[in-house]
């Protein structure tokens, strides 16, 4: 399972490279704000329509064989993708087959993410949440990596954005081979008579959403900690647009090679907050607990994010980037290994179909934002001042809800 998730987002990096380049880096467009929070919503906003739906299939059908289906569905849709863009077709034709692409490749992550418990010790949840989640976000990165340098060799044009596209696909396609390795009834999901079918289960879908809702309800950590990983994300979303608009025209007065150049740099540096990450975030938890390095990570995140941003210079994006690379990869690792570790089996699939929606909902909600409080040149101190107060704020909610959430157990 864990090479199935190191080769499927090592194929991620390469496809959200050529996404990302062509559509806020191509030389004949003109990136503004309120084209990257329609771009993100394009790209991210699927994700929460489809999480509730999600959820229905991954508690009832083998997590195995989705984990061999969905990526040769991916890279069929991946190569539709690439022939379209190669053929100059117009951009939504394209936007639409990305957005395929995106649904499949969720309903993949987290059916990556309910399997974990089945063959990780509840008691090692966090290391495994460390080690494996975190190496496939650092194997993004590197996609990423190869992805600018494959550039260089294909082109920047559609074509060279194309082949690209092809190449993801192809190397998601090994993934499929590598999940085949498993047992299929390996990874669950664990047998419950009372479930429902899933025909009746989708035609219930908002009552399944609110049970599912509830069922987090009952487990304030695991509620709280997701919404500590929602807060962080929509912050982070603010920071990708700012970043992004900084490079396009602050930095470098609109030299596109320049700007995706830079801004490839910082996706770097945050890799390695995230690579880091995995060796941090067990030791700190060992050390506070994770009810305490939850807010202190996103404490520290808002104070940084002032000191470092505030000066608006490239060597204060960079280092911003990889604080915040440790910063929200630790909320993730904690957010990730509560959800795994107090929700009960039958509720994974939709916690995580949950889980996602706030993840990219709220990415794209800050993007929203950023579009309205941005200027041309994305320099703005009001964007800044968001997010390290939000950060602080974001910390302080947390501690209050998981102290809360202790006090019934010492009575």
């Amino acid at each position: 399972m864990f090479g199935t998730r190191l080769v499927s987002q090592f194929s991620d990096g390469i496809f959200q490279f050529g996404v990302t380049g062509f559509a806020f880096f191509s030389p004949e467009k003109q990136t503004t704000a309120l084209q990257i929070a329609a771009g993100l919503a394009v790209l991210f906003l699927p994700y929460s329509l489809l999480g509730p739906f999600v959820g229905v299939f991954i508690d009832r059908w083998s997590r195995r064989q989705i984990l061999v289906v969905a990526p040769i569905v991916r890279g069929v849709l991946l190569l539709l993708a690439a022939a379209l863009l190669a053929a100059d077709v117009p951009d939504v034709w394209f936007y639409t087959a990305a957005l395929a692409v995106l649904g499949v490749n969720r309903f993949f992550l987290a059916a990556l993410g309910a399997s974990l418990p089945h063959v990780v010790p509840k008691d090692r949840l966090l290391a495994a949440n460390a080690v494996t989640p975190t190496s496939g976000t650092v194997l993004t990165f590197v996609g990423v990596g190869l992805g600018f340098l494959l550039r260089g060799v294909f082109g920047g044009d559609d074509v060279g954005t194309a082949l690209l596209l092809a190449t993801s696909a192809v190397v998601f396609g090994g993934s499929a081979l590598i999940a085949r390795t498993m047992d299929r009834d390996l990874l669950g999901p664990s047998f419950d008579p009372g479930r429902p079918q899933a025909r009746e289960a989708l035609r219930n879908v908002l009552a399944g959403l609110a049970d599912g809702l509830k069922h987090l309800g009952r487990r304030r950590v695991a509620a709280a900690t997701m919404g500590a990983m929602a807060a962080h994300r929509f912050l982070y979303g603010i920071a990708t647009a700012l970043g992004i608009i900084l490079y396009r025209y602050y930095f470098t007065d609109g030299d596109v090679e320049a700007a995706l150049r830079g801004a490839t740099l910082v996706v770097a540096t945050s890799g390695v907050g995230y690579f880091l990450a995995v060796f941090i975030t067990p030791w700190a938890t060992a050390r506070f607990t994770l009810e305490r390095w939850v807010p202190i990570a996103l404490a520290s995140a808002g104070v940084l994010t002032a000191l470092l941003v505030t000066p608006f210079v490239e060597w204060g994006l960079l280092l911003a980037g990889f604080f915040l690379g440790i910063a929200g990869q630790s909320v993730k690792i904690c957010a990730d290994t509560a959800v795994q570790r107090d929700v009960e089996d039958a509720y994974l699939g939709r916690a995580f179909s949950i889980y996602d929606m706030l993840f990219n909902g709220m990415y794209v909600l800050a993007a929203g934002l950023a579009a309205l409080i941005l200027p041309p040149n994305g320099k703005s101190y009001l964007a800044v001042g968001i997010m390290a107060v939000g950060y602080v704020v974001a910390a302080l909610g947390y501690r209050a809800l998981t102290l809360r959430s202790r006090v019934p157990a010492t009575k």
